[in-house]
């Protein structure tokens, strides 16, 4: 099991393989396929993020309410496909992760290599576990978009496993007979 803290460097990201155990610590943001259009549409109009990319990692989520005395309500992923429209334009500008269920499409798994990022998955049907991992939650951007508003998490120790990496391992494609 390696332990990861956020940001990431691209050394960091190139000595990760697919099918690598991860714990991350530090911050995670996360963006659904609204609030990634919004990102894009920023970028396409050269307006700043709401958030600084560089090095970090985006969790993509739609987490529940809190219950009472929780951060935060049940946190699993969602299918990652739905942001590869979106996902080159934020590589490019130094985001280093992503966090969903599912494998991504061509341009982006060469993007992860041009750009030195990975995409990790986490495990679907298991957000109620996950929240346990998450110490922090607030709102940062697009609080009109309910549980898709881009929130800003802090995390302790999130399970992940390195699906597909900056080389092009593919933990998807290796498990394919």
């Amino acid at each position: 099991m390696l332990h990861l803290t956020t940001p990431l460097s691209s050394a960091t990201v190139r000595s990760l393989h697919a099918g690598d155990q991860v714990q991350l610590s530090g911050v995670l943001y996360t963006a659904r396929d609204a609030a990634h259009q919004r990102l894009v549409a920023l970028l396409d109009r050269g307006e700043e993020l709401p958030f600084d990319l560089v090095g970090q990692v985006i969790y993509y989520v739609g987490p529940s309410p809190a219950p009472p005395g929780k951060v935060i309500g049940s946190a699993g992923p969602t299918s990652s496909y739905r942001m590869d429209p979106y996902t080159v334009p934020l590589l490019e500008r130094g985001l280093k992760g992503m966090i969903g269920k599912g494998e991504r499409g061509e341009e982006v798994v060469q993007a992860l290599k041009e750009h030195h990022a990975v995409y990790f998955a986490a495990v679907g049907g298991a957000g109620a576990l996950l929240a346990r991992c998450i110490k922090k939650s607030e709102i940062i951007a697009y609080e009109d978009l309910g549980p898709e508003a881009i929130r800003r998490l802090e995390v302790a120790d999130f399970p992940v496993i390195v699906a597909q990496d900056s080389t092009g391992g593919n933990l998807y494609a290796s498990r394919k007979t």
